[in-house]
């Protein structure tokens, strides 16, 4: 065995090691991906409330279904007890592993193995701690699910339902004393007898937004009979609810109209692929393997070397020895910190496959091709099209599996939290353009080619889909980015053209992170 080869044998054992340690902690971490579902139908409600002066009743009735649904906060409940369950149910688990722990006892012995047995306890009270960070998490998110659904209990008349609702969360003994306050308030202004707390609502203001701010306000108001401020509040909300209708059109209506174009162009596909065989669309360059000159040593080099270990250790250590400002100090700070990890991820890694490839010069004029010329642009929009309805279906069974849990792209959420046009420029930059370059000049210009060499086309596809899915360090987003991938390897294969699955990919981060901003703008 060759000195080269025994540094890729280890190289490879640490990246796993480190990739499933990634993939672990995950598994425990929240799914961003039901909260945004959420915070769709919190602007769902919001825009229920717009009730324009000058409009036809049943055009604007017809127009206000079709956008919002015929029973909005029917659909919103239903939503969000599916959220608590889901909730509740990761909170048992977390609590029942905590118990397992502190019921293991605590080694006291002395002797030779001292230092092991309090390293052993030291690894115990680590992860008792996660656990309880985990745990004070899933509680607070779980009190502010039941806040909601208790007012959408109210709501529909059903306030003993809503009372028992806000009742549980003052039960909670780790939850914000604020959110528990904020139940209390609740359940003063809808009870039988209301009992009005003194500071019900500055409490109400700073633990509710959007529809569930404005619904427990009015409730408070016309009980103080503060008409003024009633009248006020609703001048608001009506300006507040016809920008969210617009909002939604844009995050909703859009979309949807792009699954049903996608849906149709899948079937189209397929019926072709069946009827021509090898002269339809997918059916073209379909089996016309790469010339790969290099071997799997190479491959797992650039992969382990330039990707896994770059992005794992290399990277966060030179930014660390870097005299920047704290990754904290704000959320423009935080982005550019992304931005600048991912740039030196991309150098780096980019940096490791020339080496590599480099005694191979010249390759064949099919590797790394990026022609201006072609229909490029048509197998990206297509491509773009049709993931939209295969993602969205992968994605429905990936959430009854994973039941809210398996962690998410932290780069979701800090999108959804940057309300600024900087901060939204820095995240574009970031995962419009700078990840669709990178990425799939990785893993669909060099490794899906890459692996032709020892398996057929589709066998490629699979494979570089399921490596991209991987490197994302999720469990939950495995399936979504695994079906992406798919495509994203089929439209590479059949257009040859790197800029096809490039702008596939760019359409679909941009596209992701316009909602988040449209979404978190709604209801910030």
């Amino acid at each position: 065995m060759t000195f080269k080869r025994l540094v890729v044998i280890l190289l490879t054992v640490v990246a796993v090691l480190l990739a499933a340690s990634a993939l672990i902690r995950s598994w425990q971490e929240p799914q961003f991906k039901s909260r945004l579902e959420l915070y769709q139908t919190d602007m769902i409600l919001q825009a229920s409330t717009w009730a324009p002066e000058e409009t036809s009743d049943q055009n604007y009735q017809g127009a206000k279904d079709a956008i919002l649904g015929a029973k909005p906060i029917e659909n919103a409940t239903t939503e969000y007890e599916a959220a608590q369950k889901s909730a509740k149910a990761a909170l048992e688990k977390t609590n029942t592993r905590l118990t397992k722990l502190q019921e293991q006892p605590v080694n006291t012995q002395i002797g030779t193995q001292e230092s092991t047995l309090s390293a052993t306890n030291n690894v115990a009270q680590n992860q008792k701690q996660l656990l309880l960070k985990s745990l004070r998490e899933q509680q607070k998110n779980l009190a502010e699910v039941d806040l909601r659904l208790g007012i959408l209990q109210a709501k529909q008349q059903k306030t003993d339902l809503a009372i028992k609702t806000w009742d549980e969360v003052t039960q909670q003994n780790l939850v914000n004393p604020d959110l528990q306050q904020t139940a209390r308030v609740l359940t003063g202004i809808w009870a039988s007898s209301p009992r009005l707390l003194p500071n019900a609502s500055e409490l109400t203001t700073a633990n509710l937004n959007g529809w569930y701010r404005y619904t427990a306000l009015s409730q408070l108001y016309r009980l103080q009979q503060r008409d003024d401020a009633l009248a006020t509040l609703n001048s608001s909300q009506q300006k507040i609810a016809e920008q969210a209708a617009i909002k939604l059109a844009v995050v909703g209506v859009l979309p949807n109209l792009t699954v049903l174009v996608g849906f149709g162009l899948l079937i189209f596909a397929i019926a072709q692929r069946l009827l021509k065989g090898k002269q339809s669309i997918l059916g073209q360059n379909s089996q016309l393997k790469w010339s790969t000159p290099w071997d799997v040593e190479t491959i797992l080099l650039v992969f382990v070397g330039g990707f896994f270990l770059m992005a794992q250790l290399v990277v966060p250590l030179l930014i660390g020895l870097l005299p920047l400002p704290p990754a904290n100090s704000n959320i423009r700070i935080q982005a550019l910190y992304i931005l600048l990890s991912y740039v030196l991820m991309a150098i780096a890694a980019i940096s490791v496959l020339y080496i590599s490839v480099k005694p191979f010069f010249p390759l064949s004029e099919d590797w790394f091709r990026f022609r201006l010329g072609g229909k490029w642009i048509l197998w990206g929009l297509g491509g773009y099209c049709v993931a939209l309805p295969i993602v969205l279906l992968v994605s429905l069974i990936n959430q009854q599996i994973w039941q809210g849990q398996g962690g998410s792209n932290p780069l979701l959420e800090l999108a959804l939290a940057g309300q600024d046009s900087v901060t939204l420029g820095i995240f574009f930059t970031t995962a419009a353009i700078a990840a669709p370059l990178f990425e799939e000049f990785l893993f669909r210009g060099f490794l899906l080619p890459s692996c032709t060499r020892y398996m057929p086309v589709w066998g490629a596809i699979l494979l570089s889909a399921f490596i991209f899915a991987i490197a994302h360090l999720s469990l939950s987003e495995i399936l979504p980015l695994f079906s992406l991938g798919i495509v994203l390897g089929v439209v590479y294969t059949r257009s040859r053209n790197l800029l096809a699955p490039m702008l596939l990919h760019s359409i679909w981060n941009g596209g992701t992170l316009l909602s988040l901003f449209v979404l978190g703008s709604s209801n910030n």
